[in-house]
């Protein structure tokens, strides 16, 4: 599973992962936040929620183009400055609603629009160009063939960060308010914090290991490598970027779906969800608990693919140790166990991990055999599987209340909790939608990366985010029907929308398969 890749992905992976544990920790809370903070409606703080993360996916265009220019690795380091400056200021406590008034306080308002832009500006600079460079890692005829499972594992990275920060969200938010006597909503200020330390660990890993990617970042050598691969005739070059502008339209649907899991999904963790939780069911709720079902997935391929009997031995080892790590935090099960809404963030990142390898080995099987899908059709199965997890989510939200809202001691006004569904609910759709992410979004960069014609290829992935942030400013349609529409009919909207992505890539397969090859 990890051998043949080249050096290069694990230090770009790595990179990629620490910024990625600091954008998710800010991300986890941030819908939340808005709300609590600002007293905002669910429309509005779903609204300046997809904004921003329009914003975040709008920006690579641009960073493509100066990445052209100017080559990838020098918009790389830029775009981590100007994130580590977005989020330290969006960590200053500055307040939101003016208590004389009553009103939301504009400075504090603007002061977030502005951390929110340079953060949103700083990744369009940073994730396309990062992914490109990984992709220019496949170019060597050597590494070829291991495109598609390199963009697996580089995906598996970024969720290792995301595992983790819902958890560091919530407790350095607690420990903020109990320990250093903050407010509730300044200590919110604490989790965003997080990024400026991630940044600073992500570029040290960068630069310590920039000389196993060098030759990918661009400039001169940029240029040279361009002038050596095959040039494609006008036609050729029109058909790939029509392609490629077919597959942007049905992503713009399935990001829209999928990014409610900040939104809408956290609005239901939050009001319509048990907020404790006992048993073998509260263990979902530990992230170490998590961690070791990871190591026991990943110790379990070691032992399959061991080819010595010393390398069977520690999978073995690390594999009852891991149980007996399970088994003894199962015997020390204390009571009830607090579940807050953004803890379900944690479970997409979980299952990404987690199925990572599967995934891998069983395209890799079917690969050998001959009838591995191509990347265009598992992308036409991922919106199919996206459309069932809002199936689940709409059959069990039948004959449940639409979301209320009250005013709170201070006079603003908040959600109000109306139901106490069980937490397996959301557990098991973000299973699904984990399905379809895996076969939507690492195949889609492959197959970007794969098709961009040479001269285009910060471009063509800078289109790619273009898509994600058409998609991502559309999630705030989940928050604008947050309240007016029973819930059901909230889940059916992103149901339809899936449904017909899907049979639009099935009707234009046989067009995109025949770039693809």
């Amino acid at each position: 599973m990890f051998e043949g890749q080249p050096k290069g992905l694990w230090a770009l992976a790595l990179a990629n992962t620490g910024e990625r544990f600091g954008y998710y920790t800010m991300i986890a809370v941030f819908a939340l936040f808005l709300r609590a903070n600002f007293g905002l409606s669910a429309g509005v703080a779903g609204t300046i929620y997809s904004s921003f993360l329009m914003f975040v996916y709008f920006f690579p265009l641009i960073g493509g183009m100066l990445a052209d220019k100017f080559g990838f690795g020098k918009m790389v380091t830029t775009g981590i400055i100007v994130m580590f400056l977005g989020y330290l200021l969006l960590s200053i406590p500055l307040g939101g609603v003016d208590p004389a008034t009553g009103q939301t306080d504009m400075i504090a308002m603007g002061a977030m629009i502005a951390a929110l832009l340079a953060i949103g500006f700083g990744t369009g600079l940073f994730k396309g160009n990062l992914q490109v460079m990984v992709g220019n890692l496949y170019d060597d005829p050597a590494y070829a063939a291991k495109r598609d499972s390199g963009f697996q594992l580089f995906y598996m990275a970024i969720n290792i960060g995301a595992l983790f920060a819902p958890t560091a969200a919530i407790k350095i938010k607690d420990w903020a308010e109990n320990s250093l006597g903050f407010s509730g909503n300044d200590a919110y200020h604490f989790s965003f914090a997080v990024a400026c330390v991630s940044l600073i660990v992500s570029i040290a890993i960068y630069y310590i290991f920039r000389s196993t990617f060098i030759h990918t970042e661009g400039g001169k050598r940029a240029v040279a490598s361009v002038s050596n691969e095959p040039e494609l005739s006008p036609k050729e070059t029109k058909d790939r970027i029509v392609a490629l502008c077919l597959v942007y339209a049905v992503v713009i649907f399935f990001w829209m779906a999928f990014h409610q899991n900040g939104l809408s999904l956290t609005y239901f963790a939050n009001e319509f969800t048990a907020q404790s939780s006992s048993g073998l069911e509260s263990m979902a709720f530990d992230v170490i608990n998590l961690v070791m079902i990871i190591i026991i997935v990943y110790a379990g391929f070691m032992l399959y693919d061991a080819k010595t009997a010393k390398s069977r031995i520690i999978a073995c080892g690390v594999i009852i140790l891991a149980l007996l790590v399970l088994f003894y935090k199962y015997l020390n099960l204390d009571g009830q166990v607090e579940v807050s809404a953004p803890i379900f963030q944690q479970f997409n990142p979980f299952y990404v991990v987690a199925l990572t390898p599967v995934s891998m080995a069983l395209f890799g099987y079917l690969g050998r055999k001959g009838k591995e899908p191509t990347a265009p059709r598992k992308i036409a199965y991922g919106m199919l599987i996206a459309a069932l997890a809002y199936c689940v989510m709409a059959a069990f939200c039948v004959g449940l209340p639409k979301p209320q809202t009250e005013l709170d001691a201070d006079g603003i006004m908040v959600a109000k909790h109306v139901a106490d569904v069980t937490p397996n609910l959301l557990i098991g759709t973000y299973l699904i939608l984990t399905f379809a992410e895996l076969l939507l979004s690492p195949m889609g960069i492959s197959f970007v990366t794969k098709v961009a014609p040479p001269k285009y290829k910060g471009m063509m992935m800078g289109g790619w985010f273009v898509a994600t942030a058409i998609g991502n400013q559309l999630v705030m349609v989940g928050g604008l029907l947050w309240g007016p529409l029973p819930l059901w009919a909230v889940w059916s909207v992103f149901i339809a929308l899936c449904l017909l992505s899907a049979l639009f890539m099935f009707v234009m397969m046989k067009r995109l398969e025949k770039v693809a090859r």
